[in-house]
């Protein structure tokens, strides 16, 4: 799996009716920065209000998944979310030109082909995995849907169907690593059942469906009348199958295409955590209201765990800035540098890593004899924590200075000694407004926090001062 976070080189666009409204749209895929994550934009609305990939911002989930925020609507993203995440993007903005993205062939294949065609970019932050840290449940004993997460150091995904058909019978689908996505589950197709179709079209639903974006199960003997009547209702002038099979005699791309498509459709739904996921994903008999559903509890116990944030530091990991990237965006020098390295960083918070040794310059003078780290110069490193997340909120931070105002509630909570490495951990407890930056810092040594404090920071830029 991806460290760093991804978006695209350059917009790329693709065109197309939506699966339900039937309306045509352009959906154009741009470039976005770090911590951006997804978002779709109705470029069609006054204002061109945006709409955050977000469970919470789920508003109906009639046969697909529709989000609604600012006064927009976009439906069916599911199919568009699974491409993003199979392909371990991170930051694109979705700009729509309708109410839905385009069906096009009923799977995410086209979507992924398309944004290979402007290729990806590597980006400085690490990626802002969610770990599942213990087993997550949603069971629905009235329609046999369980879906379970336990934690596990990669992404994988099971998922088993069984629609009493004879055509289809019991299905298993398995991802077990996300980077097969686009070969594996990408080109899988949407489908329904025969009699699902019907009641579809009565519902105002599927008007942009066709034989050629969804698959038709036709799991009972069809009368040749009955075959005229959905040539008509599918605007064809002839349809026919099998005894039982698929409408059209439709060839599936794989012998478990519909399990495959209800992979993907997880795989999209559950891209509205907001969050990269590490777990293993285990689903049984699982549809769009049971796949937000459990995204939903995902997403409650990921906000609990950041209550209590305790950084992982993996030292054989690559990071997100070394000691001379991190001399670029600070002005201090040795020997009141007091940083080693960054190991993240995203749009509200920070997290950094100082090795304490011997040969630090103020143990000469603070206590002889029994070495500790001061208070004082714990709350600096913080502070220069801090100074690269504010730094990394403008354009050109060459060209600003930044001035801590004040210093709250600080505590000493441990000693801090020589041969400790210590985890520095700033985010941002509101918006950045007129230059003034409002955080809280913790510093851990060993998952234990040896101090915090509440800090707030002006920019200033330099032909100002």
């Amino acid at each position: 799996m991806n460290d760093k976070q991804h978006t695209i080189k350059a917009p790329v666009t693709v065109r197309g009716v939506g699966l339900h409204t039937g309306a045509e749209a352009t959906m154009t895929f741009c470039p976005a920065p770090v911590g951006h994550g997804y978002k779709f934009q109705r470029v069609d609305l006054p204002g061109q209000p945006l709409v955050d990939a977000d469970v919470d911002n789920v508003v109906d989930l009639s046969r697909g998944t529709t989000i609604e925020q600012n006064g927009a609507r976009v439906n069916t993203v599911e199919h568009t979310l699974a491409a993003l995440v199979g392909l371990q993007l991170d930051n694109v903005l979705i700009q729509l030109s309708g109410p839905e993205p385009p069906i096009m062939d009923g799977s995410a294949a086209e979507f992924i082909k398309a944004l290979h065609t402007v290729g990806f970019e590597e980006q400085n932050a690490r990626r802002n995995y969610y770990e599942i840290p213990d087993t997550i449940r949603y069971l629905d004993n009235a329609r046999g849907v369980e879906i379970a997460a336990l934690p596990l150091a990669d992404y994988r995904l099971t998922v088993m169907v069984d629609y009493n058909s004879p055509v289809l019978g019991s299905q298993h689908a398995t991802l077990t690593d996300i980077a097969q996505f686009e070969h594996e589950i990408a080109s899988s197709r949407t489908f329904c059942f025969l009699h699902e179709l019907e009641h579809l079209y009565k519902s105002n639903l599927i008007k942009g469906g066709d034989l050629s974006n969804a698959i038709v199960v036709v799991d009972r003997v069809v009368g040749e009348h009955e075959l005229d009547e959905l040539a008509a209702m599918l605007g064809k002038p002839k349809v026919s199958v099998k005894k039982e099979g698929i409408l059209n005699n439709v060839d599936l791309r794989h012998k478990n295409e519909p399990a495959r498509h209800k992979l993907l459709d997880l795989v999209g739904d559950l891209a509205l955590v907001g969050r990269p996921l590490k777990g293993q994903i285990l689903a049984a008999r699982p549809g769009h209201a049971a796949n937000v559903a459990f995204a939903k509890r995902i997403k409650k116990k990921m906000l609990e765990d950041r209550t209590s944030p305790v950084p992982m530091y993996d030292p054989a990991r690559e990071p997100v800035m070394d000691i001379n990237r991190i001399m670029q965006v600070l002005p201090h020098r040795y020997p009141f540098l007091l940083l080693d390295k960054v190991i993240h960083l995203d749009a509200t918070s920070v997290t950094a890593v100082k090795n304490i040794t011997m040969n630090e310059p103020f143990f000469q003078g603070h206590f002889p004899g029994n070495p500790v780290m001061p208070g004082v110069m714990q709350i600096e490193a913080m502070a220069q924590t801090g100074g690269i997340l504010v730094m990394n909120t403008v354009p050109d931070p060459e060209n600003y200075w930044q001035y801590f105002l004040g210093i709250e509630n600080a505590r000493f909570r441990k000693k801090v000694l020589p041969g400790d490495t210590i985890v520095f951990h700033c985010q941002l407890t509101a918006p950045i407004k007129r230059g003034i930056a409002k955080m809280k810092g913790q510093a851990f040594v060993n998952g234990k926090v040896v101090c915090d404090a509440e800090m707030s920071a002006a920019i200033v830029r330099k032909d100002n001062v």
